[in-house]
C-alpha cells in the first residue's frame, strides 16, 4: 500500500480522535461513579473512628452538608470536647471553626481535624472529577481500573488509583499517591447500603497507610438524604450557625 502525506495525516487524525473519545469516555465515567457516591445537595450524618495500634480507639460523630461539586460543611457533634466545631470547604480552600476562637482558621488538605488517618482531604472530599482526570482506564473484567491525576498541584494527592465495579459503577479500593507512584494511603470502600431517595453507596470507608503503621481510620455514614441547601450555608459567616440545619 503507497501510503502519500494525505493517507498519513488521516491515520494520524484518527488516532488522535480516538484517544480523544477515550479520555472523554474515562471521564464521563469518572462523573458517574461521583453521581452514584454524591447526590447533587444533601446532609449526612457519618461517625469516624480513629484506632491506635494498641487497639486504643477514639471516635467523632459529625453531620456534614455537600452541594455541587465543591462545597461541603461538617458539624462536630461528639465527643463533648469537639461539640461545636465546624469545618468548611469550596474548591481546595478549608476553614475551621471554634467556637472558643470565635472567627474561622484557614487550614489544609494534609492536615487532620481529628488526627487520625483520614486528612481534611478525605473528610471534606468533593467530588473525585472536580480534582482529577483520567489518565488510563483498563477493564480486567469485573472492574474498572482507573488511574487519575491531579488537575493542578492543590490537590492533597498527585495520583489516585482507584478500583471501580462494574455492577454497581462505585469504588471499591482507592490508592492515594505521589508523582512518584509512593504509597500514601489506601481507601477500602464497604458496605453498599440502601440510604433511600435512589441513594445506595458505600457506607463504610476504612484507610491505612504504610506511614502510619498500625494505625487504621473508619469512616460510617450512617444517614443520608436528599435536600436542597442554599449557597449561604457554604460561607465563612455561616460555620458558626450550620447546628441550625439540623431537623
Amino acid at each position: 500500500m503507497i501510503k502519500t502525506p494525505a493517507f498519513a495525516l488521516i491515520i494520524a487524525l484518527c488516532i488522535m480522535n480516538f484517544a480523544a473519545f477515550g479520555s472523554e469516555d474515562g471521564n464521563s465515567l469518572l462523573k458517574r461513579i461521583d453521581a452514584n457516591l454524591n447526590p447533587e445537595s444533601y446532609e449526612f450524618y457519618r461517625k469516624l473512628i480513629n484506632i491506635e495500634p494498641d487497639g486504643k480507639k477514639k471516635e467523632f460523630t459529625l453531620y456534614a452538608v455537600k452541594k455541587g461539586h465543591d462545597k461541603v460543611a461538617a458539624l462536630f457533634l461528639s465527643p463533648a470536647s469537639e461539640r461545636g466545631r465546624s469545618t468548611l470547604r469550596i474548591g481546595q480552600n478549608y476553614w475551621l471553626y471554634i467556637p472558643s476562637v470565635r472567627k474561622p482558621i484557614r487550614i489544609t488538605n494534609v492536615q487532620s481535624v481529628t488526627g487520625g488517618v483520614f486528612n481534611n482531604a478525605d473528610i471534606l472530599g468533593i467530588d473525585y472529577s472536580a480534582e482529577y482526570r483520567v489518565e488510563e482506564l483498563s477493564d480486567n473484567g469485573a472492574n474498572w481500573l482507573f488511574r487519575l491525576k491531579a488537575k493542578n498541584k492543590s490537590a492533597a494527592y498527585d495520583v489516585l488509583r482507584m478500583v471501580v465495579e462494574k455492577k454497581s459503577v462505585l469504588p471499591v479500593k482507592i490508592e492515594c499517591m505521589t508523582e512518584a507512584s509512593m504509597l500514601i494511603k489506601t481507601l477500602y470502600f464497604k458496605n453498599i447500603k440502601n440510604f433511600g431517595q435512589g441513594i445506595m453507596r458505600p457506607s463504610i470507608i476504612e484507610t491505612d497507610s504504610p506511614l502510619q503503621e498500625g494505625y487504621r481510620s473508619i469512616m460510617i455514614f450512617t444517614e443520608m438524604r436528599k435536600r436542597k441547601l442554599p449557597d449561604e450555608v457554604f460561607t465563612l459567616n455561616y460555620m458558626p450557625r450550620i447546628e441550625a440545619l439540623q431537623k
